[in-house]
């Protein structure tokens, strides 16, 4: 007879030893048994049948499908193009010629042209006062010293020295005479004549009047006249300013006494 060897025998006896513990915790034939789930069994079977009865969900159409996996525009972006409108505004208004902004005489000029608007209108297109607009005062006015003269002496003035007419002798239409067509009168604007502008600021007024309404041209047919009395580096409105030069200067040919003016075709005697 084979020998068992001693490690098995002690094997089997632990197996043995650890059975009788497991048996020991074996229900007890008088023991409560737990209720068990059989009863909600049938409950749990209609759930699923009816999750089993349930229609398939239809697939979405593909725009639907393209709309719900596109990329989405960032919030930043959003803001962004809200403003694309302001920003083509300001572009467009960049692309526009900007006048450039008015210096020397011709700005002091529109400092002072609101107190002449009342009679000739903002724009130049009269009313009480003579038209100005589109080249007239450039027609009654060949030459810059005789609206310089007119302006400073004025109506009364002219009319008390017996001067019968002002600018062109020979104006297309004929002369215009020291009242108006309605018979209104021009205020003298010069100090001696009891007005209330110094002459640098009698000459940036005409300035403005015959560049900007009346419609000179600065760098065509007048613009010898431009750079002499109404460039803002117009030597003669500086000496004016400065009180170096007055209109009574015999270079100047303006003088402050009311005269008679020049044709269009000669050339302007020196005052005095």
């Amino acid at each position: 007879m084979t020998e068992i060897p001693e490690h098995l025998l002690k094997r089997s006896r632990d197996r043995k030893a650890a059975g009788g513990d497991a048996s020991s915790t074996e229900v007890s034939p008088g023991a409560a048994v737990p209720a068990t789930t059989g009863a909600t069994t049938p409950t749990a079977r209609v759930l699923v049948e009816a999750e089993a009865q349930k229609p398939a969900k239809k697939p979405d159409p593909a725009y639907v499908t393209a709309a719900k996996t596109r990329g989405r525009i960032p919030s930043w972006a959003m803001a962004t193009l809200a403003l694309m409108p302001i920003f083509l505004f300001m572009y467009v208004r960049g692309l526009e010629p900007q006048k450039a902004e008015a210096q020397g005489p011709i700005a002091l000029g529109m400092e002072n042209y609101g107190a002449c608007a009342s009679c000739h209108g903002a724009d130049g297109a009269g009313g009480a006062g003579r038209v100005l607009k589109d080249g007239e005062s450039l027609k009654t006015f060949p030459h810059i010293e005789d609206m310089l003269n007119w302006v400073y002496a004025g109506t009364e003035a002219y009319e008390a020295a017996g001067v019968a007419s002002y600018g062109d002798p020979n104006r297309e239409g004929g002369a215009h005479y020291p009242r108006s067509y309605n018979g209104g009168a021009m205020p003298a604007q010069g100090e001696k004549a009891g007005g209330g502008l110094t002459e640098a600021e009698i000459l940036g007024l005409i300035c403005h009047i015959r560049y900007d309404i009346s419609g000179a041209d600065e760098a065509g047919e007048w613009a010898e006249e431009y750079e002499k009395w109404c460039s803002p580096e117009s030597q003669i409105f500086l000496d004016l300013e400065a009180g170096t030069l007055t209109f009574d200067s015999p270079e100047l040919g303006v003088g402050t006494a009311p005269r008679l003016g020049t044709p269009a075709d000669q050339e302007v005697m020196a005052a005095g």
